[in-house]
Parts: structure tokens; C-alpha cells; sequence
């Protein structure tokens, strides 16, 4: 039997490690998690683990240690202007995942940044292409392209609709997305992989055709959708 104190701890740990298991959970993630999602979950942590800390009677120590162990691995990450940029390109986040004006100033200024590049990229695709009489009004064109792609990011940020698909609407906005998006915020997805490999690839099959594992692995993984 426990005691009541014991009782008392036990819950308020469980309460404390919740934020932190939910976070892990969504991190890891196969569907639906992109890059943008690392920044977001880890401030939200933070933010829950300060609530949490005001109200501690038993679990202070834990809850400072999770707090520097967060610090001292994502300090750095959070400040990092293209991860920022990256969230705010997640419909379901874009500038409301904090209140930090600087941190959403410092992620808008990255996609600008990008969305001008993009733009001068395609222009100087245009002008290669483009006729001779043509090149005298290129000017006009270029300032076009770029008040385009701002008023794209305008009408993004706008937009009520949190889902994926609403960057269709906006083509140099999801081009920008899906360059900062592509990679996952978590290796946990190839560990999952590396382990059915390991468990396919044993010692009597060792001699198999590299062809031949990938398709295994690809039967494995997929069994659901068969």
C-alpha cells in the first residue's frame, strides 16, 4: 500500500512527464510531421513545463532538469532562423505557436529572404529566354514576380485553413515549404527501419540480394495497405 504522500508524488510525476511523452510521441511521428513541427512542439513544452513548475510541491528538481536538459539541447534550435521559418510554413502553426515577436520577425524575414531568391531565379530563367525587344520591359516583370510572391505569404498568413493542402493556393509559398519541410524532426522513422532491416537481414539469409531486401522491407512496412 502506498502512502498518501507517496500517492501525491506519483501523480504529480505522471503529470509532469505527460507534456513530455506527448512531445516525444508527436516528434517521432511517421505521418503527418515535417521539420516545421520541431520548434513549435519544443516551445509549447517549455511553456507547459514552466506552468507546471509554479505549481510543483514534489517534482521542482525534475521539472529544472528537464528544463536545462531542454536548453542545452534546443537552445540553439529555437533561435534557428530557417527551423522558424520552416514552422511558420505549417499551416497549423504559422505565427501562432508563440508570442516572441522577435522569433516570428526573425522566420518572416528568412522567408522573404527566400521567396526573393526564388524570384530572381526565375527571372533569370525568363531573361535567358526571352526575345530581345523583349528585355527592355523586363523590369516591369521582375518588380511584378516579387510584389507576387509577397502578397502570396500575405494572403497565406491570412488564410484561415490549417490543413496541408491550402499551399496549393499559394506555388512560390509551398515551393519555399516543402524545401524547409522535406526532412523529419526525428530519426526515430530510419531507427524503425535500420530494426526490421536487422530483423530481415539474419545470419541464414545473409546472402541476399540488396534488390531483394529492399523489396522485403517494402512488403513489410506496407502490409497494412495489401
Amino acid at each position: 500500500m502506498f502512502s498518501p504522500a507517496e500517492i501525491a508524488f506519483l501523480t504529480e510525476y505522471v503529470k509532469t512527464m505527460s507534456p513530455v511523452a506527448k512531445a516525444v510521441d508527436v516528434l517521432q511521428g511517421e505521418a503527418n510531421v515535417q521539420m516545421g513541427w520541431l520548434v513549435p512542439t519544443i516551445t509549447l513544452l517549455k511553456s507547459k513545463l514552466q506552468n507546471l513548475h509554479t505549481t510543483s510541491k514534489y517534482c521542482g528538481p525534475l521539472v529544472d532538469a528537464l528544463q536545462a536538459g531542454l536548453e542545452r539541447r534546443f537552445g540553439e534550435t529555437l533561435a534557428d532562423p530557417e527551423l522558424i521559418a520552416a514552422a511558420i510554413l505549417v499551416p497549423k502553426f504559422r505565427t501562432r505557436w508563440t508570442t516572441d515577436e522577435g522569433i516570428i520577425k526573425c522566420g518572416l524575414d528568412y522567408i522573404k529572404t527566400r521567396l526573393k531568391e526564388q524570384s530572381s531565379a526565375a527571372q533569370s530563367g525568363d531573361s535567358l529566354s526571352s526575345a530581345e525587344e523583349e528585355d527592355f520591359f523586363l523590369s516591369i516583370k521582375q518588380t511584378d514576380q516579387r510584389d507576387g510572391n509577397t502578397k502570396q505569404l500575405e494572403s497565406y498568413l491570412a488564410s484561415p485553413t490549417d490543413t496541408m493542402d491550402i499551399l496549393k493556393t499559394f506555388p512560390s509559398v509551398c515551393h519555399l515549404s516543402l524545401k524547409l519541410n522535406t526532412p523529419l524532426p526525428a530519426s526515430a522513422a530510419c531507427e524503425r527501419l535500420f530494426s526490421t532491416a536487422g530483423m530481415i537481414f539474419r545470419p541464414k539469409r545473409a546472402k541476399l540480394l540488396s534488390e531483394n531486401l529492399e523489396n522485403l522491407l517494402l512488403m513489410k512496412l506496407n502490409k497494412r495497405f495489401c
